[in-house]
């Protein structure tokens, strides 16, 4: 059974950091893509970064870049997102997926499709 489980959530300043983790089991990493996902309210889910088998690029939502990271452990099957200088834009529900495919990360991001496999999602508030 394929199963995503996210943690490292919470509330935090802005300029703080966080890092979530996303522990997958019944399937390896390392032959899927993963993407971080969120959702804030009254908003459309957005994919803020991927990173796939098919390519060797690493996907990030411009309003990501140079402050969110994401890294995988293919031994531990765990895939983080290490987010930096957060804003309070950045709130929302993040949640982490992963499918089997040949998507580059940009397309696993960014196009409508259909994602398989969902983590249960969690929070990341920041504010003051």
């Amino acid at each position: 059974q394929v199963r995503l489980v996210e943690s490292g959530g919470g509330l935090v300043q802005p300029g703080g950091s966080l890092r979530l983790s996303c522990a997958a089991s019944g399937f390896h990493y390392r032959d899927y893509a993963i993407g971080w996902f969120r959702q804030a309210p009254g908003k459309e889910r957005e994919g803020v970064s991927c990173i796939t088998v098919y390519d060797r690029n690493i996907y990030y939502a411009d309003s990501v870049k140079g402050r969110f990271t994401i890294s995988r452990d293919n031994a531990n099957d765990t895939v983080y997102l290490q987010m930096n200088n957060l804003k309070p834009e950045d709130t929302a529900v993040y949640y982490c997926a992963a499918d089997a495919g040949s998507y580059t990360s940009r397309h696993y991001c960014r196009e409508k499709i259909t994602r398989n496999y969902w983590g249960q999602g969690t929070q990341v508030t920041v504010s003051s």
